[in-house]
């Protein structure tokens, strides 16, 4: 069996004979007159009409019988067989392909489309010409890889291996698409804001650092867009989105990758509770338009999407699955517990990040159907506005399914007094090791001190999205292109 180098040194040799032959390997331009999909879905009337098709694709296949060679290919858009006939051809030309021609090659096919006795829908060349000459192979059993990585690392072997691949990321810019064409309906404006920020916020992460030479500036890539939005409901717009890349320096696993995709928007004049009303509505609408239905697949299991969705508050789901009274435990006591139950506590982590830490290991996995978790204790989110309740409570939900958090949401904190002195215990927190902790953004609060109005805000990861929806394990599966230690 060739290796791969030997393979490569033949594919190398023809690629000089097409080029002695006077014939450029990579031309220019194409004379396509339609696409595979367009060729089959008007079949029986270009077989009827003998209309004269060029075709293009990449070589799939090749079955040479003496005289006859028949060959599958493929553009993005279907396959179709084709049939290469010695005498149809001539001798010269019909030597020439079976040569200097390979699987993986790009080919244009001239011909008139016909139905073979098996049947199947097939072109009959008249001539041809190569497109792109390949000077690697194909891997002839891509499932068969023992480095399942691979491809995740060499992503177009992939989508040309495996089409259910494919079909995932064309599923995934469906999704999207659906989501922008809803919120624009509902009135909501597009918008884009910085991803290198002077300073950092909007999430706790500890983001990734650069420097601007043009201004001696140090600057950080986003970790989420929520601020500069916030300052757009100040400036007066009143239902803005923005779908785009957050990056966070954090660990990689099933669930988290460096760089993802984010859906964030806020609405003034609303509060959590229509954003929850306003989710299961947007979710109702999104299966229906790319799925057809309110259930999908997901391990084995249907998920029913059907609204409405519980609403359980946070404590209510954390004593259910740990036994623990969060709203009585003191902080001394919690850290006894966590430690029992095998969570490593960290330097300057208070109550809120303890606990959340219980609740995504021993609670989160029990959540099959969407549930909105309501209501997290005071300090989780130093962004949220808090209940007037006793104990106090954040005003706010993260939208469970499956044991994927997908949304965090909450009634935005306007108040800048109050904001300022949250910012200021993040700061406590960060001066004793905690890199995650939000840092103090003074033009934000000055921005709140013009004054902005009472608004509720959304955050949604699309790859969790995407990978639910497409019965994915890992995010890695619907990233195109997803963070992989070098080789």
């Amino acid at each position: 069996m060739p290796t791969i180098n030997e393979l490569r040194k033949i594919r190398l040799k023809k690629l000089e004979a097409v080029k002695r032959a006077g014939i450029n390997p990579y031309p220019i331009k194409t004379k396509r007159t339609h696409s595979i999909e367009k060729a089959l879905l008007n079949f029986e009337r270009l077989v009827k009409t003998k209309t004269n098709l060029v075709l293009v694709g990449r070589i799939r296949s090749i079955r040479e019988h003496g005289g006859s060679t028949f060959l599958h290919f493929e553009d993005g858009t279907g396959s179709l067989q084709a049939y290469f006939k010695r005498d149809k051809l001539g001798e010269k030309n019909y030597k020439f392909f079976l040569d200097n021609f390979d699987i993986g090659d790009f080919i244009e096919v001239r011909g008139i489309l016909f139905k073979t006795r098996k049947e199947e829908k097939t072109i009959e060349a008249t001539a041809f010409k190569i497109l792109a000459k390949s000077l690697l192979p194909l891997p002839e059993k891509w499932h068969g890889l023992k480095d399942v990585e691979e491809r995740f690392r060499k992503r177009y072997l992939d989508l040309i291996m495996n089409p259910e691949v494919k079909k995932k990321f064309e599923i995934r810019s469906k999704i999207i698409k659906e989501i922008r064409e809803f919120l624009e309906k509902e009135g909501f404006l597009e918008v884009e804001t910085p991803i290198l920020q002077p300073i950092y916020g909007g999430a706790k992460a500890k983001p990734f650092k650069t420097h601007l030479n043009a201004l001696n500036l140090d600057l950080y890539l986003r970790i989420a867009p929520e601020l500069y939005l916030k300052r757009l409901l100040v400036g007066g717009f009143e239902k803005v989105y923005e779908i785009g890349r957050v990056f966070r320096n954090e660990g990689i696993d099933r669930t988290h990758n460096p760089d993802f995709t984010m859906l964030e928007f806020y609405w003034i004049f609303a509060n959590y509770k229509d954003l929850m009303n306003f989710c299961e509505k947007m979710f109702e609408n999104l299966l229906k338009k790319v799925f057809g239905r309110l259930t999908v697949k997901y391990e084995g299991k249907e998920i029913n999407f059907k609204t409405p969705w519980p609403r359980l508050e946070f404590n209510q789901i954390f004593k259910k699955y740990t036994k623990i009274n969060l709203e009585e435990i003191h902080l001394k006591s919690l850290k006894k517990e966590a430690l029992k139950l095998g969570i490593e506590i960290e330097k300057g982590e208070e109550k809120p990040e303890i606990a959340d830490k219980i609740y995504k290991k021993f609670c989160l996995p029990n959540v099959k159907n969407p549930t909105f978790i309501i209501n997290h204790p005071l300090g989780a989110f130093p962004l949220a506005k808090t209940l007037e309740t006793s104990p106090p409570k954040l005003a706010n939900f993260q939208l469970i399914v499956a044991g994927w958090e997908l949304v965090n949401a909450f009634s935005e904190l306007n108040d800048p007094i109050e904001q300022r002195r949250r910012f200021k215990e993040q700061e406590k927190f960060f001066k004793v090791g905690v890199e995650e902790a939000q840092r103090m953004d003074e033009d934000f609060l000055e921005a709140l001190e013009y004054g902005m109005p009472p608004a509720a805000g959304f955050g949604m990861g699309i790859d969790r999205l995407v990978a639910l929806l497409t019965d994915s394990y890992s995010l890695r599966e619907v990233i195109l292109f997803p963070t992989m230690r070098p080789k």
